[in-house]
């Protein structure tokens, strides 16, 4: 399980001292814990027997990878506000802190294969105009989910229905 491996993976920076590894984890562990008590308060408001709380709150490895996600894309917005600031050394040290956070992502896909699915994605729901924009990402956006960044997906996506209108 994911969670285990980011326990494991922590211990290990603290043996050998890798402070901005134990940093990072440490922040995505807290945040995984965040989760896990926002599922189990919003179980306790279902009326769900008190004594399964700690199992059924326990996120997924899914449910992980969001929050590993999310910890990303707050990493990329940091980083493109340093750079529009001229704050390059704030920018680097959130790029390390992203190498670290991608190690637990799956492989990301290329704008190319991204593009392929996207064509496949219109096809499949028939969308000829960009105000059909959302059928196209609710289709695609589940094959994507933790494989390519929200953002690009929908900007080759617009394009693509751009490209049908020409």
């Amino acid at each position: 399980m994911l969670k285990e491996k980011l326990q494991n993976d922590m211990k290990e920076a603290m043996k050998t001292g890798d402070a901005t590894r134990r940093m990072v984890l440490s922040l995505l562990q807290s945040a995984i814990k965040n989760k896990e008590l926002e599922k189990r308060s919003k179980l306790s408001k279902l009326g769900t027997d008190a004594a399964k709380f700690e199992e059924l709150s326990m996120l997924s490895d899914e449910e992980i990878m969001d929050v590993i996600s999310s910890e990303a894309k707050k990493r990329k917005e940091s980083i493109e506000s340093y750079e529009k600031g001229g704050r390059e050394e704030l920018a680097q040290k959130e790029r390390n802190e992203l190498n670290i956070l991608m190690e637990y992502m799956p492989e990301q896909i290329s704008e190319n294969e991204i593009r392929i699915e996207a064509k496949k994605a219109i096809a499949k729901t028939g969308a000829k105009d960009i105000k059909e924009m959302g059928k196209v990402l609710g289709a695609l956006m589940p094959k994507m989910k933790g494989k390519a960044d929200g953002q690009t997906v929908s900007r080759i996506v617009r394009e693509e229905i751009e490209k049908l209108r020409n």
